[in-house]
């Protein structure tokens, strides 16, 4: 801020955070959601297995319904099980590790041999 004369004036300190979330707990509304989710799955634990049956497989055709025979998908029931499987348990970050400038990991292994006190019977 300016004064009236023209000169500015220092800026104020800031004051160290205090309270709050740990970094990386989920807030509230998250944890409540797969905390639901983990609920739903759990109860149609059995339901779950069969649909996801249902589109790995197919249908057969049902003439007295009236509906034609739907073709199996292995590939999408397993995209579905994988998108469900995201709310139950949360996702791994991948970390790299690398040497010197990007370079390969060089790792140092030191064996030192130690002359004993001659007391013992080794």
């Amino acid at each position: 801020m300016s004064k009236v004369d023209g000169t500015r004036s220092a800026p104020a300190r800031k004051r160290a955070k205090t309270g709050g979330r740990a970094p990386g707990t989920p807030n509230k509304a998250t944890k409540e959601f797969r905390d639901t989710i983990t609920k739903v799955l759990d109860a149609n634990a059995d339901n779950v297995g069969k649909w996801l049956s249902l589109v790995a497989e197919g249908r057969p055709a049902n003439t007295e319904a009236g509906t034609a025979a739907e073709p199996g998908d292995p590939a999408k029931a397993l995209d579905l099980l994988t998108k469900l499987a995201e709310y139950a348990a949360p996702k791994l970050a991948r970390t790299e590790h690398t040497g010197k400038n990007g370079g390969p990991l060089e790792t140092v292994t030191r064996i030192e041999l130690v002359a004993g006190s001659g007391d013992s019977e080794d």
